[in-house]
């Protein structure tokens, strides 16, 4: 099957358009019905209902989604596994949830490059869910996240502890004070969405509701109000002085784990990477 297909299958899956799918891939929008009307054909089966201004996935489509999504990532692993050069023996595939990558896994990728001789790293960003289906696709080496998944022959390991500080850009804001601020809410996953329901009732509705610690960063530097981040991206501005912690506003903890085959053909690999990622696990970050 040509992956084009696959590609322009996904593009029209997000977009809801075969207008602005032909623009994103640089086709005709009567290449990127073809191409459409061909998958289908190979298939036997219709993927959209066409409605005027309104395209749908039909459950048949909906049901392609992933099967779509783990050939193209498959197929991208096998081309990338066939080009290594001669210095590299191997490739890791490392995702990591939303958040993970500013919160923790930044500052560990150039030990990660440094202490993984011979091995190519792939790193991505992905929902909890897509992860999961790649764990058990086999196409995804570990995957750092919240919220771990619960399969059998997973293992779990937790590589670190994020403190979330609740902070500001006026000084000396109390708890009970930021309710007459603009509060800007960021998804630390479901253990934090507990918490935070359960302690932080006085908060008022965000203005601002984003699953990007630095879009609410960037966000709180521009127009101010509250929000909760993480004490490694909001030190040097506490220590200058742009941001400050909220008094009596207790921070919140989240744990980060990595999730990995235990039968992984490169668990070699892995179990070095996970030693690199786990290292200083008994400070919090």
């Amino acid at each position: 099957m040509d992956t084009d297909l696959l590609k322009t299958f996904l593009e029209v899956s997000r977009t809801r358009h075969f207008g602005k799918a032909a623009e994103n891939l640089y086709l005709t929008r009567s290449a990127v019905s073809f191409r459409i009307k061909q998958l289908e054909g190979i298939l036997g089966v219709d993927l959209f209902e066409r409605l005027r201004n309104n395209i749908q996935p039909t459950p048949a489509g909906e049901r392609m989604l992933g099967h779509a999504e783990a050939v193209l990532n498959a197929w991208e692993r096998a081309k990338q596994d066939i080009i290594l050069n001669q210095q590299h023996r191997s490739q890791l595939t490392i995702s990591a949830g939303h958040n993970i990558w500013d919160a923790y896994l930044q500052r560990y990728l150039q030990p990660l490059h440094l202490g993984l001789e011979g091995v190519a790293l792939r790193t991505e960003v992905l929902s909890e869910s897509v992860m999961t289906r790649q764990l058990i696709e086999r196409s995804l080496d570990i995957a750092i996240t919240f919220d771990p998944p619960k399969l059998d022959e997973i293992e779990l390991v937790k590589l670190a502890q994020i403190r979330l500080f609740l902070v500001s850009k006026q000084k000396g804001l109390t708890l009970e004070q930021v309710s007459n601020q603009a509060y800007i809410k960021v998804d630390w996953g479901t253990a934090f969405n507990i918490t935070h329901a359960q302690a932080f009732t006085m908060l008022p509705a965000p203005i601002l509701h984003t699953s990007s610690a630095r879009m609410a960063l960037d966000f709180l530097h521009n127009n101010g109000g509250a929000a909760f981040l993480p004490e490694v991206l909001v030190e040097s501005y506490i220590a200058d002085n742009t941001l400050h912690y909220v008094e009596n506003a207790a921070p919140i903890t989240r744990n980060v784990y990595g999730a990995y085959w235990a039968e992984n053909e490169r668990l070699a690999n892995v179990e070095q990477a996970i030693a690199i990622l786990s290292a200083g696990n008994t400070k919090a970050v």
